[in-house]
């Protein structure tokens, strides 16, 4: 399952994020989500809450969430919050590696700088 964030996340947006991913977990078991990130413009505080947030929702449903498309800024912000676990990036397979449901989970010396 895939979601996407838009340029600009604000408090408000956060709760109706979490509110549509629960109903679509709710409606399709199974699949992890892939939150894409891409078009974020300026990551802050309130886009690292609302992935937390919508990690916690995805966790409750059984389901891994991974990131997407997330720049440098977000993986240093993420960083200094320590939250390198719990948001994991999306990872290409290595080559001559399969193509796995399961994401590896990134160690902080393997984020971008």
């Amino acid at each position: 399952m895939r979601l996407s964030l838009g340029a600009i996340v604000t408090r408000a947006d956060v709760p109706l994020l979490c509110a549509d991913l629960d109903a679509r977990l709710r409606a399709d078991p199974g699949d992890p989500v892939v939150c894409d990130v891409a078009a974020v413009r300026a990551p802050d505080m309130v886009t690292v809450d609302a992935l937390a947030r919508l990690r916690l929702i995805a966790q409750r449903h059984g389901r891994r969430l991974t990131v997407t498309g997330a720049g440098p800024d977000l993986w240093r912000l993420v960083g200094l919050l320590g939250l390198q676990r719990l948001l994991e990036p999306q990872r290409q397979p290595e080559e001559g590696e399969e193509r796995r449901g399961v994401e590896e989970v990134a160690d902080a010396r393997d984020l971008p700088a």
